[in-house]
């Protein structure tokens, strides 16, 4: 059996191999991933990604579900087969609960049904390469969502001076060996994933760590994805599936964004943590389960509740320590701690030498008011050290560069506040590719399906959709 290469930590740009047969998404996606410093191989189809795979390694296959003679489970089941350690996602405009069942049961470790945010694709493809290089390399600081993964180790901290973060560190680290819920509030990049993998890191529990983003699971699969399902439950459960409950036992589960759980279902999971155990959809009786529950939610959950979106009473159940994150503007010189360590990350990931914040941008780092927090200063940051190349200072130009279309400037004290556009869909950017092709042929149709690399009918269909949406005249 062949088996690819696997890339060690540290060993370079991430490589990823896209698969689609659509010329312009290709081409997006892969100018998209490149600002982020990935290495892009794009195919046509399936089958030249076989052979493409059989030449070269990679740290993750992304892939769309319909294509010509091979589609897309055919590709995952090769995948699966020849590179077990090599993580796939699937891409689909065509979801439904079976598709994304098949996905995952074959092997996926995501399922993104089509549009999606263009900033949403990158974060889950770098979060699913940094996962695999962390596990590779043994410090057990991440892994791929909705997958189990071994006990953090010690390396998992939870970095920050300020007072109320030193505060947070003390209360977990007492928090941390026992099997009480702890409910993590916070907005959107201040770190609440990391809180809860550096609590599970503390604990001692020899189980694994395993996350879940309620937000992103299809309203039809919560259910299987949170308590797993028997063969023939339902239409696509083709076998056995063990919900993340299972999948953590004797460790810890973190429920991610868990005010966005369907209300139906907020009884069930209610249950779950009173009895400590599950029933899957589609068994006989219930199994009990070791978990310890960390959850998060970055809304308001007392308007939440007041609105009927969230259960008072699974709140009270998982806020046994209810905890609430500082966002970065509220924590002063942790800025700066933060920075430097994200520089020394991506130097080392790339091989660059030693490298430092020139002072006009750190003094700029220090006042910007940081709406995307550290998740945002991470981005900021790597982006630096991949454009400052062979220098040793990174500038606040290698951050604001003008030619990154969803680059946020920093303006002083009120900078990095996100562009209307930093959510632009794929479908919103091949309609911009598609109408730019036909302004530089002068509208010649035919002209513009050549140089984009499609058929001139698919041209007229997508012109037919845009007239019917509005988007064009």
């Amino acid at each position: 059996m062949s088996t690819a290469s696997s890339s060690s930590p540290g060993g370079g740009p991430p490589r990823v191999l896209f698969v689609d047969d659509e010329l312009p998404l290709r081409d997006v996606v892969s100018r998209l991933l490149s600002r982020r410093g990935v290495d892009v191989t794009t195919a046509g189809d399936a089958v030249t990604a076989v052979e493409i795979l059989r030449d070269r390694p990679f740290d993750l296959v992304m892939t769309d579900f319909q294509m010509p003679d091979m589609d897309g489970f055919e590709l995952l089941a090769h995948v699966r087969e020849h590179y077990p350690d090599l993580p796939a996602i699937m891409i689909t405009g065509h979801a439904s609960v079976q598709h994304a069942v098949q996905a995952m049961a074959g092997g996926a470790v995501d399922y993104l049904p089509k549009p999606f945010a263009v900033d949403a694709l990158a974060d889950r493809v770098l979060g699913q390469i940094e996962a695999r290089r962390a596990a590779s390399s043994g410090d057990g600081a991440a892994a791929p969502r909705r997958a189990p993964r071994s006990a953090p180790g010690p390396s998992v901290q939870f970095v920050g001076e300020h007072p109320a973060v030193v505060r947070l560190r003390e209360l977990a680290d007492r928090v941390a060996p026992s099997q009480a819920p702890v409910f993590i509030h916070g907005e959107s990049g201040t770190g609440k994933e990391v809180m809860a993998k550096y609590l599970h890191a503390q604990s001692g529990r020899p189980g694994p760590f395993v996350a879940i983003n309620c937000a992103n699971l299809p309203r039809e699969l919560v259910e299987s994805a949170l308590f797993g399902h028997k063969k023939g439950a339902f239409t696509g459960a083709v076998g056995d599936h063990k919900g993340v409950f299972e999948e953590a036992d004797g460790g810890t589960l973190l429920l991610d964004e868990v005010t966005e759980v369907d209300p139906a279902v907020q009884a069930k999971l209610l249950r779950v943590l009173q009895e400590g155990e599950v029933q899957a959809v589609g068994a006989q009786r219930p199994k009990a389960v070791d978990v310890r529950i960390v959850a998060t939610t970055n809304r308001d959950v007392a308007e939440a509740i007041a609105g009927g979106q969230f259960r008072e009473d699974l709140y009270h159940r998982l806020a046994v320590f209810p905890v609430s994150l500082p966002p970065l503007r509220a924590r002063g010189d942790d800025v700066r701690l933060l920075a430097e360590r994200f520089i020394e990350k991506y130097r080392a990931l790339y091989g660059l030498g030693p490298k430092r914040l020139a002072p006009a941008l750190l003094d700029r780092f220090l006042a910007a008011e940081w709406p995307g927090n550290v998740r945002q200063l991470e981005n900021m940051v790597h982006r630096g050290v991949v454009l400052s190349a062979e220098r040793d200072a990174i500038e606040p130009g290698d951050v604001d560069h003008a030619d990154l279309m969803d680059a946020a400037p920093i303006e002083g004290g009120h900078g990095l506040a996100p562009r209307a556009h930093a959510v632009t869909t794929l479908d919103e950017m091949e309609r911009r590719m598609i109408l730019q092709a036909l302004e530089d042929t002068g509208g010649n149709q035919v002209q513009a399906a050549e140089r984009l690399g499609v058929s001139d009918r698919t041209i007229r269909n997508k012109l037919k959709k845009y007239r019917e949406e509005g988007t064009i005249d």
